[in-house]
């Protein structure tokens, strides 16, 4: 199974401090931005959020150029930031490029995953099926993110599995407050079915054309 690494450089206390509050601070910007809590061209602010968290503004103002890094915040009127707007341009490119990024990684994972890593797929799924049933979107959401990150991770492939994490974020945004069938959730576990059958049986054609049909259709 893959293992996230937990080395970094060594910090002073007061640095690892500050890291870690950045840390919560990008954590929760950005699940306020993806669950649509924060809109499109709402302005985000360090002073109000500091005290809402309860921190200093510095850590807010590192989580927040974060953020702007990744593109999910852009520069407004009067140098504030905000929640990036999406054209159907930009659109088409997220989608374009998530599609020619995850094709490779499931004809990698058809190629080299391991077999335990494929059982740990598994369980996500079994998981998500819990979270139809319970009629949980936002447990889903969280573990449709983990599964599609996962296999980018299990395959060898840490620097798509970056990208991805940031073209996901662009695909909440643009789907956020959108209306789904009441069959959504159902239909995108079975989606992931399909991928993980297909790349536990090392047919790369057949799982890419079910990770396609997937974007195509039902994809967070």
């Amino acid at each position: 199974m893959v293992q996230q690494s937990t080395e970094w450089p060594p910090l002073s206390a007061a640095s690892a401090a500050s890291r870690s509050l950045a840390d919560e601070a990008y954590r929760f910007v950005r699940r306020e931005i993806l669950a649509g809590r924060i809109a499109q061209g709402d302005v985000v602010a360090e002073a109000p959020l500091a005290q809402q968290l309860g921190m200093s503004k510095t850590p807010v103002r590192q989580a927040l150029q974060a953020l702007h890094r990744e593109g999910l915040l852009e520069a407004g009127p009067r140098r504030q930031l905000i929640v990036r707007g999406i054209s159907e341009e930009h659109k088409r490119e997220v989608h374009d490029v998530r599609e020619a990024l995850e094709s490779l990684v499931v004809r990698r994972a058809c190629a080299q995953m391991a077999l335990e890593d494929i059982d740990y797929l598994r369980l996500l799924l079994i998981r998500q099926k819990r979270a139809v049933d319970a009629r949980d979107e936002e447990a889903f959401i969280e573990l449709d993110e983990e599964f599609h990150l996962y296999m980018a991770a299990a395959s060898g492939l840490p620097l798509v599995e970056r990208f991805l994490n940031t073209l996901r974020g662009f695909v909440r945004v643009m789907r956020a407050g959108s209306t789904r069938s009441p069959g959504h959730l159902e239909a995108v576990y079975r989606e992931h079915v399909a991928i993980l059958d297909a790349i536990e049986a090392r047919k790369p054609a057949r799982a890419v054309k079910a990770l396609r049909d997937h974007l195509a259709e039902h994809s967070y």
